[in-house]
């Protein structure tokens, strides 16, 4: 991962679920399925295969580099596809929750973006976060628009 010309986006979200609950967003892959994508691919342990399809044309992929439960997952990140600008595992996400009165303050680092594709990225996670919020609470969101 080239970290020279690389951005980062930081963004930091409250969620009224423990971390165990938050967690397991990450790493379940029907849970996962309910915030983000319509198909998920997850073997939660390091080199494992983190994989979501977001909609028919827009999968990504990379692998599980940490795990600690309940505090800590750190994943690659890239988009299939011959051309893409962010091809897989080429970016690095890293989740850190902690426990904050029997919530979550989730801190989501998204780093080794090229500038190119940064703008999209803030607004994915802009996009995705509340929706795992919304998820981790049991709030029902049908389905995701930008799935279809």
């Amino acid at each position: 991962m080239d970290t020279a010309d690389s951005e980062l986006i930081e963004q930091t979200i409250r969620i009224e679920a423990r971390p165990e609950t938050v967690f397991s967003f990450f790493t379940d892959p029907q849970k996962m399925v309910m915030w983000k994508g319509v198909l998920a691919s997850l073997d939660p342990q390091p080199g494992g295969l983190y994989q979501v399809e977001i909609s028919p044309n827009d999968i990504v992929r990379g692998e599980f580099l940490e795990l600690a439960p309940y505090s800590r997952i750190v994943f690659t990140w890239g988009w299939e596809g011959k051309n893409s600008p962010l091809p897989p595992g080429s970016s690095r996400v890293e989740v850190n929750l902690v426990e904050d009165q029997g919530a979550t303050l989730l801190t989501l680092r998204h780093l080794g973006l090229p500038a190119a594709v940064k703008a999209g990225h803030v607004e994915g996670w802009e996009h995705f976060l509340p929706r795992l919020a919304a998820a981790a609470e049991g709030r029902d969101l049908g389905p995701d628009p930008w799935s279809m």
